[in-house]
């Protein structure tokens, strides 16, 4: 079994899909439109429907991530209850991940140091979406020096 996220979109699924595969700089990606799926005559697709994204897929880092423009349309709301986050054991990936996101979107925290990360930072991208970028440290790094912990001596008890 896998859960995958799937992302809506108000009509831009197709921008912010060659966005992020020049972000993470995966295989382009191929899409299926609305005009391209089944039709019922019973219910005829409108004219501006008709190029819409029903369905597109990006493989980031091992996942899939599925995008498609909302249709009919729906009132999408932008929000702060979920993020993305990418979490990779390489620095430099990492590094030019976020820089690549920084060109359509505010930062919300530079890639920096944290008390669980030699690595980390999030943005918001220009289509609301929440990104965070994680580096797992290696198995016994000390990754601040506010903790003389090893990552990996947590036990806790119960």
């Amino acid at each position: 079994m896998s859960v995958h996220i799937f992302l809506n979109y108000a009509g831009d699924c197709r921008e912010a899909a060659e966005f992020y595969s020049h972000v993470f700089q995966t295989e382009p990606p191929v899409y299926m439109t609305y005009g391209e799926g089944a039709q019922d005559p019973e219910h005829p697709l409108p004219q501006e429907a008709m190029n819409l994204i029903m369905y597109t897929e990006l493989l980031i880092e091992g996942d899939t991530i599925m995008l498609m423009d909302a249709y009919p349309p729906i009132d999408l709301q932008l929000g702060n209850n979920m993020s993305l986050t990418v979490v990779c054991d390489d620095r430099e990936k990492a590094t030019e991940y976020f820089n690549r996101m920084k060109e359509r979107g505010t930062v919300d925290m530079e890639l920096q140091e944290t008390f669980w990360s030699p690595l980390y930072g999030s943005i918001i991208d220009d289509f609301g979406i929440i990104w965070q970028f994680n580096v797992d440290p290696d198995e016994g790094e000390i990754i601040s020096k506010y903790d003389s912990s090893p990552i990996g001596d947590f036990s806790p008890e119960y």
